[in-house]
């Protein structure tokens, strides 16, 4: 189904997609997740008014077009499991005052084996990402 380990970008079709996030909105909606923390992470509640609410809804509004790569996790411990790379522009209030701006998240998520799902990345995107499935 996926090429070989070696391969850190992994070939994924749209319906694999599909079912991956019906899978994250049924862990999320029955709140079976947790965002990682990690500096990146909780800068984004430092220089917005953001809160977990917040990041709920943004995971229940994924779709099919927020899908940028799937890869390999990295960490030694974890190397079997993909990770799930998202993208989503929001609307922020920043924290210190002034006007809503838009924000381009990185999401990177991790579904476990028995559904519960792990927000290892919520932060503003330091870099452009590829849509994999967008027109």
């Amino acid at each position: 189904k996926h090429k070989q380990r070696e391969d850190v970008y992994l070939e994924i079709d749209q319906r694999e997609i599909e079912n991956y996030l019906k899978e994250i909105r049924e862990a999320v909606s029955v709140a079976r997740y947790q965002i990682a923390i990690r500096e990146k992470n909780l800068e984004l509640y430092m220089d917005y008014v953001f809160s977990e609410s917040q990041c709920r809804k943004i995971l229940l509004s994924l779709n099919v077009g927020d899908f940028s790569e799937a890869v390999w996790n990295i960490h030694p411990r974890y190397g079997e499991e993909i990770l799930y790379i998202f993208g989503k522009e929001v609307w922020l209030l920043p924290r210190l005052g002034g006007a809503e701006e838009q924000v381009l998240l990185y999401l990177k998520l991790n579904k476990l084996p028995d559904q519960y799902v792990i927000v290892v990345s919520c932060h503003r995107q330091e870099f452009p990402l590829t849509y994999r499935f967008r027109i």
